[in-house]
């Protein structure tokens, strides 16, 4: 049994769990043997306590967790509960391949693991604390930013985009929107038709849920049409409508070799195959240090429109960031070397 069933899934899913131990079995109960509650109520409450994850969340902690797994059965120890020194054992043969972060993380979804389990988790423990402090002044280094694309970036990007072909069009509307709305690619992909109003000046479109909103409170932004009919997103966006034909449903659909339109929208890691392969079209390089990632759509809106004299509330509103520090740190990224005090050394 695994603590984090599979989106959409119902009951307790299979997989993960070490030697068939289920791990919500509590203290005092047999292997195997679930609860004395009814079994349709524990079924319904693990997969309430899986939705309260994003889904790349329980993604990512499912696969961290049938990692942690498979390594204890290859080294002979138990997972769960798992001992502080199996879990010191662990990061430390992560070490020299993965960065802090991912660490961190491994930690949260083993946290989560053993707190689903009614197991104690010991992550205050010394060896398990030093451990990954030793590991981080030794192995640590600076995380690979995501490398903002600004107007100038997105610009040479969607010239890559034939607008003679289905794919050329679904991309530039992809990248475009992505770019005008400083959508996420989780976002991107989760658009549907009835999210879009489309007027004169521009389009209004609803996003229903987002990282920052689990609870599906929805908010909506609005897109202005833009002076270049090469660059309007929402120009783009009309075009592919008209030649997906698309009237309901998901806007951004995967597209066969022989040009077929799909039904089923994009998975969101093809928003990053599209970009690469756009990217390097274009011949596009990063800056050294950083990273291409469709990230960076919403990383180059926020440097550009601080650059172009948005105010801080315009950005926060748009991006829908709650927090102004996070707002601020790709800010500071757009005006290192322009507002940096040298100029005022007289060199």
């Amino acid at each position: 049994m695994t603590p984090f069933p599979k989106n959409g899934s119902r009951g307790l899913a299979p997989g993960g769990g070490p030697g068939g131990k289920a791990p919500w079995q509590g203290p005092g109960q047999r292997p195997g043997c679930p609860p004395d509650q009814p079994a349709k109520a524990l079924a319904a409450a693990i997969d309430f306590a899986g939705q309260a994850l994003a889904p790349n969340t329980l993604r990512a902690y499912r696969t961290d967790w049938q990692h942690f797994c498979a390594w204890c059965r290859a080294a002979g120890w138990s997972p769960l509960p798992a001992e502080p020194e199996t879990v010191a054992a662990y990061l430390a043969s992560l070490a020299a391949t993965h960065t802090g972060g991912t660490l961190i993380r491994r930690l949260a979804a083993l946290s989560r693991a053993h707190r689903l389990a009614g197991q104690p988790w010991p992550v205050a423990h010394p060896a398990i604390r030093n451990t990954l402090r030793g590991i981080q002044r030794t192995h640590g280094r600076p995380p690979r930013q995501a490398a903002a694309l600004a107007t100038d970036e997105v610009r040479r990007i969607v010239a890559t985009c034939d607008s003679s072909t289905p794919a050329g069009q679904r991309d530039r509307a992809l990248l475009l929107l992505g770019y005008a709305a400083a959508l996420r690619r989780s976002e991107l992909v989760a658009i549907e038709r009835e999210h879009l109003h489309l007027t004169h000046d521009g389009l209004r479109l609803l996003i229903p849920r987002a990282k920052g909103d689990p609870t599906g409170k929805g908010a909506s932004i609005g897109i202005s049409r833009g002076t270049a009919p090469e660059t309007c997103p929402v120009k783009a966006l009309e075009a592919w409508l008209k030649t997906s034909a698309c009237a309901h449903g998901p806007v951004f659909r995967g597209i066969d070799a022989r040009g077929v339109i799909d039904r089923r929208a994009l998975h969101p890691d093809a928003v990053r195959r599209i970009l690469a392969r756009r990217a390097a079209l274009a011949e596009l390089k990063v800056p050294p240090g950083e990273r291409l990632s469709p990230h960076g759509l919403r990383a180059g809106f926020i440097t550009q429109a601080y650059i172009n004299g948005a105010r801080d509330e315009q950005i926060m509103d748009h991006t829908r960031q709650k927090d102004l520090r996070t707002m601020r740190g790709y800010v500071r990224r757009a005006k290192l070397v322009t507002d940096s005090p040298t100029k005022l050394l007289g060199l």
